[in-house]
């Protein structure tokens, strides 16, 4: 019976790691549904092997790999990252990668409430934000313009 719990959680990740993928891949960002799918699905798998492997052991710590997997998925983040031209890219993206592997490893501790509930926030966020910052440059930018038009 323990292992229909154990395919229960992976199959939640891969649902709730691909809504946000599927919202990265519909703004054509370059982390999108498999990449954020398969992040989320690799947490829940090495959170359910700590676990597992901690069952029965005394002065086993199954936090151990879950730790690793925040590090590891540091270094992917990282590497999405870029610094052009005085700017920096992909910060969503990597932030995106860092989000999808907490809401596997949840799901791989059996926290389904905290991951349903953070990938819908952090769906939500992903969806709204930027389009409330476009609203919000545009009006910025009509007033810059209309400024200019009183000059004239």
């Amino acid at each position: 019976m323990e292992i229909w719990i154990y395919l229960g959680r992976l199959v939640l990740s891969i649902i709730l790691g691909g809504l946000i993928g599927y919202e990265r891949e519909t703004e054509h960002k370059p982390a999108g549904l498999r990449t954020l799918t398969l992040v989320s699905l690799g947490s829940c798998l090495f959170m359910i092997i700590s676990i597992r492997t901690a069952q029965g052991l005394e002065n086993v710590d199954p936090t151990r790999i879950a730790a690793q997997v925040v590090t590891g998925i540091g270094f992917l983040g990282a590497g999405a990252i870029l610094h052009a031209r005085g700017a920096v890219y992909g910060l969503t993206t990597a932030v995106s990668i860092w989000l999808v592997a907490a809401i596997g490893l949840a799901a791989g501790a059996g926290l389904y409430i905290e991951a349903v509930v953070v990938t819908i926030l952090g769906f939500i966020i992903l969806r709204s934000a930027e389009k409330f910052l476009y609203k919000k440059d545009k009006k910025q930018n009509e007033s810059v313009l209309d400024s200019d038009e009183d000059k004239e």
